[in-house]
């Protein structure tokens, strides 16, 4: 593991895109469903216990989070989508912040997309995919909790999804499985991340 990303350390919350650190440098961004593991992920491929804020409540996530690795490298958690117990407004709110950053962002690299194993492709994560495809975002799908299945069920589900992101330019996107609590895929996951931040 590249030792700079023990080092990574939150930098600031934005809750409209003016209030982001300056469109310098480079940036990967973390998207997924509302309770996908997103947070658990980012803690682990950090391998920090608290740095991404977990919640067993889908939804917590409600502005761009910044976290800073370096003075020129930051990932970003932004907020869940899907199911969260908020109301349509803020949800609408949430959404925009999110097509804002995804489609302004100059310094943004890359986006690691989170999916549940055992039910990738919802609706929003297909729109997700569209949407990086439409502005040539480079993308990479976390199947998150693969430690939930067995190694068959989680290798179906990889080849499954991706056989969706074929009908997609094969160079932009790529899948693995991943377990933050078993640490599981950390190394391919920590090679995409090399490559986008070109550590």
């Amino acid at each position: 593991m590249n030792l700079l990303y023990r080092k990574t350390r939150y930098l600031t919350s934005a809750a409209k895109l003016s209030q982001a650190p300056p469109d310098k440098g480079r940036e990967i961004a973390f998207a997924g469903r509302s309770n996908a593991g997103k947070s658990s992920a980012i803690n682990t491929l950090c391998d920090q216990r608290s740095l991404a804020r977990t919640s067993k409540t889908p939804g917590r996530t409600q502005l761009l989070n910044f976290f800073e690795i370096d003075t020129e490298r930051r990932l970003v958690d932004l907020p869940g989508y899907g199911f969260a117990k908020v109301s349509v407004s803020v949800k609408q709110q949430w959404q925009g912040l999110l097509s804002q950053y995804l489609e302004k962002r100059q310094c943004l690299h890359g986006l690691f997309l989170m999916m549940d194993i055992r039910h990738p492709l919802k609706e929003y994560d297909a729109q997700m995919l569209d949407w990086a495809a439409n502005i040539g975002l480079p993308t990479h799908v976390l199947l998150t909790k693969a430690d939930k299945l067995k190694k068959g069920p989680a290798a179906a589900s990889v080849l499954k999804v991706g056989k969706a992101l074929n009908a997609y330019d094969g160079e932009l996107f790529s899948v693995q499985a991943f377990s933050a609590l078993k640490r599981q895929g950390l190394e391919e996951a920590h090679g995409v991340m090399d490559k986008w931040l070109s550590m």
